[in-house]
């Protein structure tokens, strides 16, 4: 029994590693564009908000949405911006340096820039070939490079690891 936990446990850690590395190295130095229905400016509050059929491009990354907030901080104030999006669900798409898709999905995505810190929440999921987490929240710290999902009270985080796709990640 021991031993199949060590596997449980090696076999999770290796589907969070090969989640960890969320963006190519060149994707966020690629330009932003941002198509939408509709745009709206609050030049007071430093807020842009984009509704309807709202697409994000950077690189390999494509995030769609039906609402985009995006507020900047105040000059000089050494914080970064923070991105909000909310859909039925939001997804997005994006290529690792290693070739490999990550998609993903929530009913909102929340990213501050300052922080690295990404939250989906509401039905989130992230999934890399056959192998997938979901759970009511997902947290992944860019930084740090760590991953976590729960689930509400009576429900359960699931995930799915496809071992051929792990053997072939760990070069066996």
């Amino acid at each position: 029994m021991k031993l199949i936990s060590s596997k449980i446990v090696l076999a999770s850690t290796l589907v969070f590693m090969s989640f960890s590395a969320l963006a190519l190295k060149e994707d966020t130095n690629q330009p932003i564009n941002i198509v939408s229905d509709n745009q709206s400016l609050d030049m007071n509050n430093r807020v842009v908000t984009f509704t309807d059929n709202v697409v994000i491009t950077q690189g390999s990354i494509i995030v769609k949405a039906s609402k985009v907030v995006i507020t900047r901080p105040e000059e000089n104030s050494k914080q970064k911006d923070k991105v909000e999006a909310f859909g039925n669900p939001v997804t997005f798409h994006q290529v690792m340096d290693d070739g490999k898709p990550v998609d993903g999905k929530a009913n909102k995505v929340v990213y501050d820039l300052g922080t690295e810190f990404l939250t989906l929440t509401g039905d989130a999921e992230l999934k890399q070939l056959d192998s997938k987490i979901n759970g009511s929240v997902i947290t992944y710290d860019v930084a740090k490079q760590q991953l976590k999902a729960n689930a509400n009270s009576g429900a359960r985080v699931k995930t799915v690891l496809i071992p051929t796709q792990l053997n072939r990640a760990n070069g066996k």
